[in-house]
């Protein structure tokens, strides 16, 4: 009896994952065949935008969802990776594809360098500092001149198409291709981390410090592993967004908006699981360009309206985000109490 009911226990279970694979699988084949569908410009633009603020939103949701430490100025990164392929590129001739692994480094190495002393703060004093440190960068980079300074930097515009420079002139096809690589690619890898030794230890370190301690766990170290890994996942979306409009400067590769777009966007849709960023970021990017679209220059501050509304609705209603539907683990618990 009792082998009977184990076996109508875990029946479903098997059945539920096959049906997210197959959903998942054809998710996937029918984003890879969506351009050849004769789909407008304006449609590839809002999938390229949503597959850059679901991986940004990712990279934050590694250091505030798995390891909760809160940013404020996670845009830094962004910035940096921005800067790192423009300046290569344009003063040297250098690739964007050796300016990407080259913003990872860069940013990889400032995440160690302000992680050591910050993250032994705790709460909003490291939320306020990592604002604090997003503006200096931003301050730095008006008054560099070598980089620009507040003019910032033209990215040359080659007269054809090219794969090595990444540069589409005459096509969004190619960068929606780019970006949705490095967007499924950032989600294999976040769900690989999220199931691995490294993933339950830094859930370990922000469910309970103190029993991390006590299990030899490095509190200190574990946070700034996921700062930089978090950095490193941040830093590719500012080189291919410098290469996708050509032209950046400090107002808006280091605009303090990205940090909190990027925010929203996850606790909209559910921190600390990797399915939350994405389901934020399809609901509130294409308000933005809507906005944006139907509004014109005003559709920035109505797209920041519709944001705090809606997150103010999930705060009272969805405290979890979104995700909360779809979990059945925060459903079981709420029927259970």
């Amino acid at each position: 009896m009792l082998d009977k009911l184990s076996l109508a226990k875990k029946e479903p279970v098997w059945k539920n994952n096959n049906k997210v694979l197959y959903f998942l699988g054809s998710t996937v084949l029918l984003l890879f065949c969506l351009p050849f569908f004769n789909v407008n410009s304006f449609y590839l633009h809002l999938f390229i935008m949503i597959f850059m603020h679901s991986v940004m939103a990712q990279s934050w949701n590694v250091i505030a969802g798995f390891s909760g430490q809160i940013s404020l100025g996670h845009g830094l990164f962004f910035g940096i990776g921005a800067y790192a392929t423009s300046f290569l590129f344009t003063e040297y001739g250098i690739t964007p594809w050796i300016g990407i692994i080259f913003g990872m480094f860069v940013s990889g190495i400032i995440a160690i360098l302000i992680g050591i002393p910050m993250l032994r703060l705790h709460g909003h004093y490291f939320a306020i500092a990592t604002l604090l440190i997003a503006i200096g960068f931003s301050l730095v980079f008006r008054r560099w001149d070598l980089v620009g300074a507040a003019s910032g930097l033209w990215i040359p515009i080659l007269p054809t198409d090219s794969w090595v420079a990444l540069q589409f002139n005459s096509s969004k096809v190619p960068y929606y291709y780019i970006f949705l690589t490095f967007f499924l690619v950032t989600f294999l890898l976040s769900w690989l981390l999220s199931r691995s030794k490294l993933g339950y230890r830094l859930r370990a370190v922000r469910d309970d410090p103190q029993a991390a301690l006590s299990l030899c766990i490095n509190v200190s170290n574990y946070k700034i592993i996921a700062y930089v890994i978090s950095a490193m996942i941040m830093a590719p979306m500012g080189s291919l967004f410098a290469q996708y409009i050509l032209v950046i400067d400090p107002a808006t590769v280091f605009n303090i908006e990205i940090s909190i777009v990027v925010l929203l966007i996850t606790v909209l849709g559910g921190v600390g699981n990797i399915w939350g960023p994405l389901l934020g970021t399809v609901i509130l990017i294409p308000i933005s360009e809507y906005t944006r679209i139907y509004l014109g220059g005003t559709g920035g501050a109505v797209d920041l309206i519709l944001y705090g509304l809606i997150l103010m609705l999930i705060c009272v209603f969805r405290p979890n985000g979104l995700i909360s539907f779809f979990n059945r683990d925060v459903i079981d618990r709420k029927q259970k109490r």
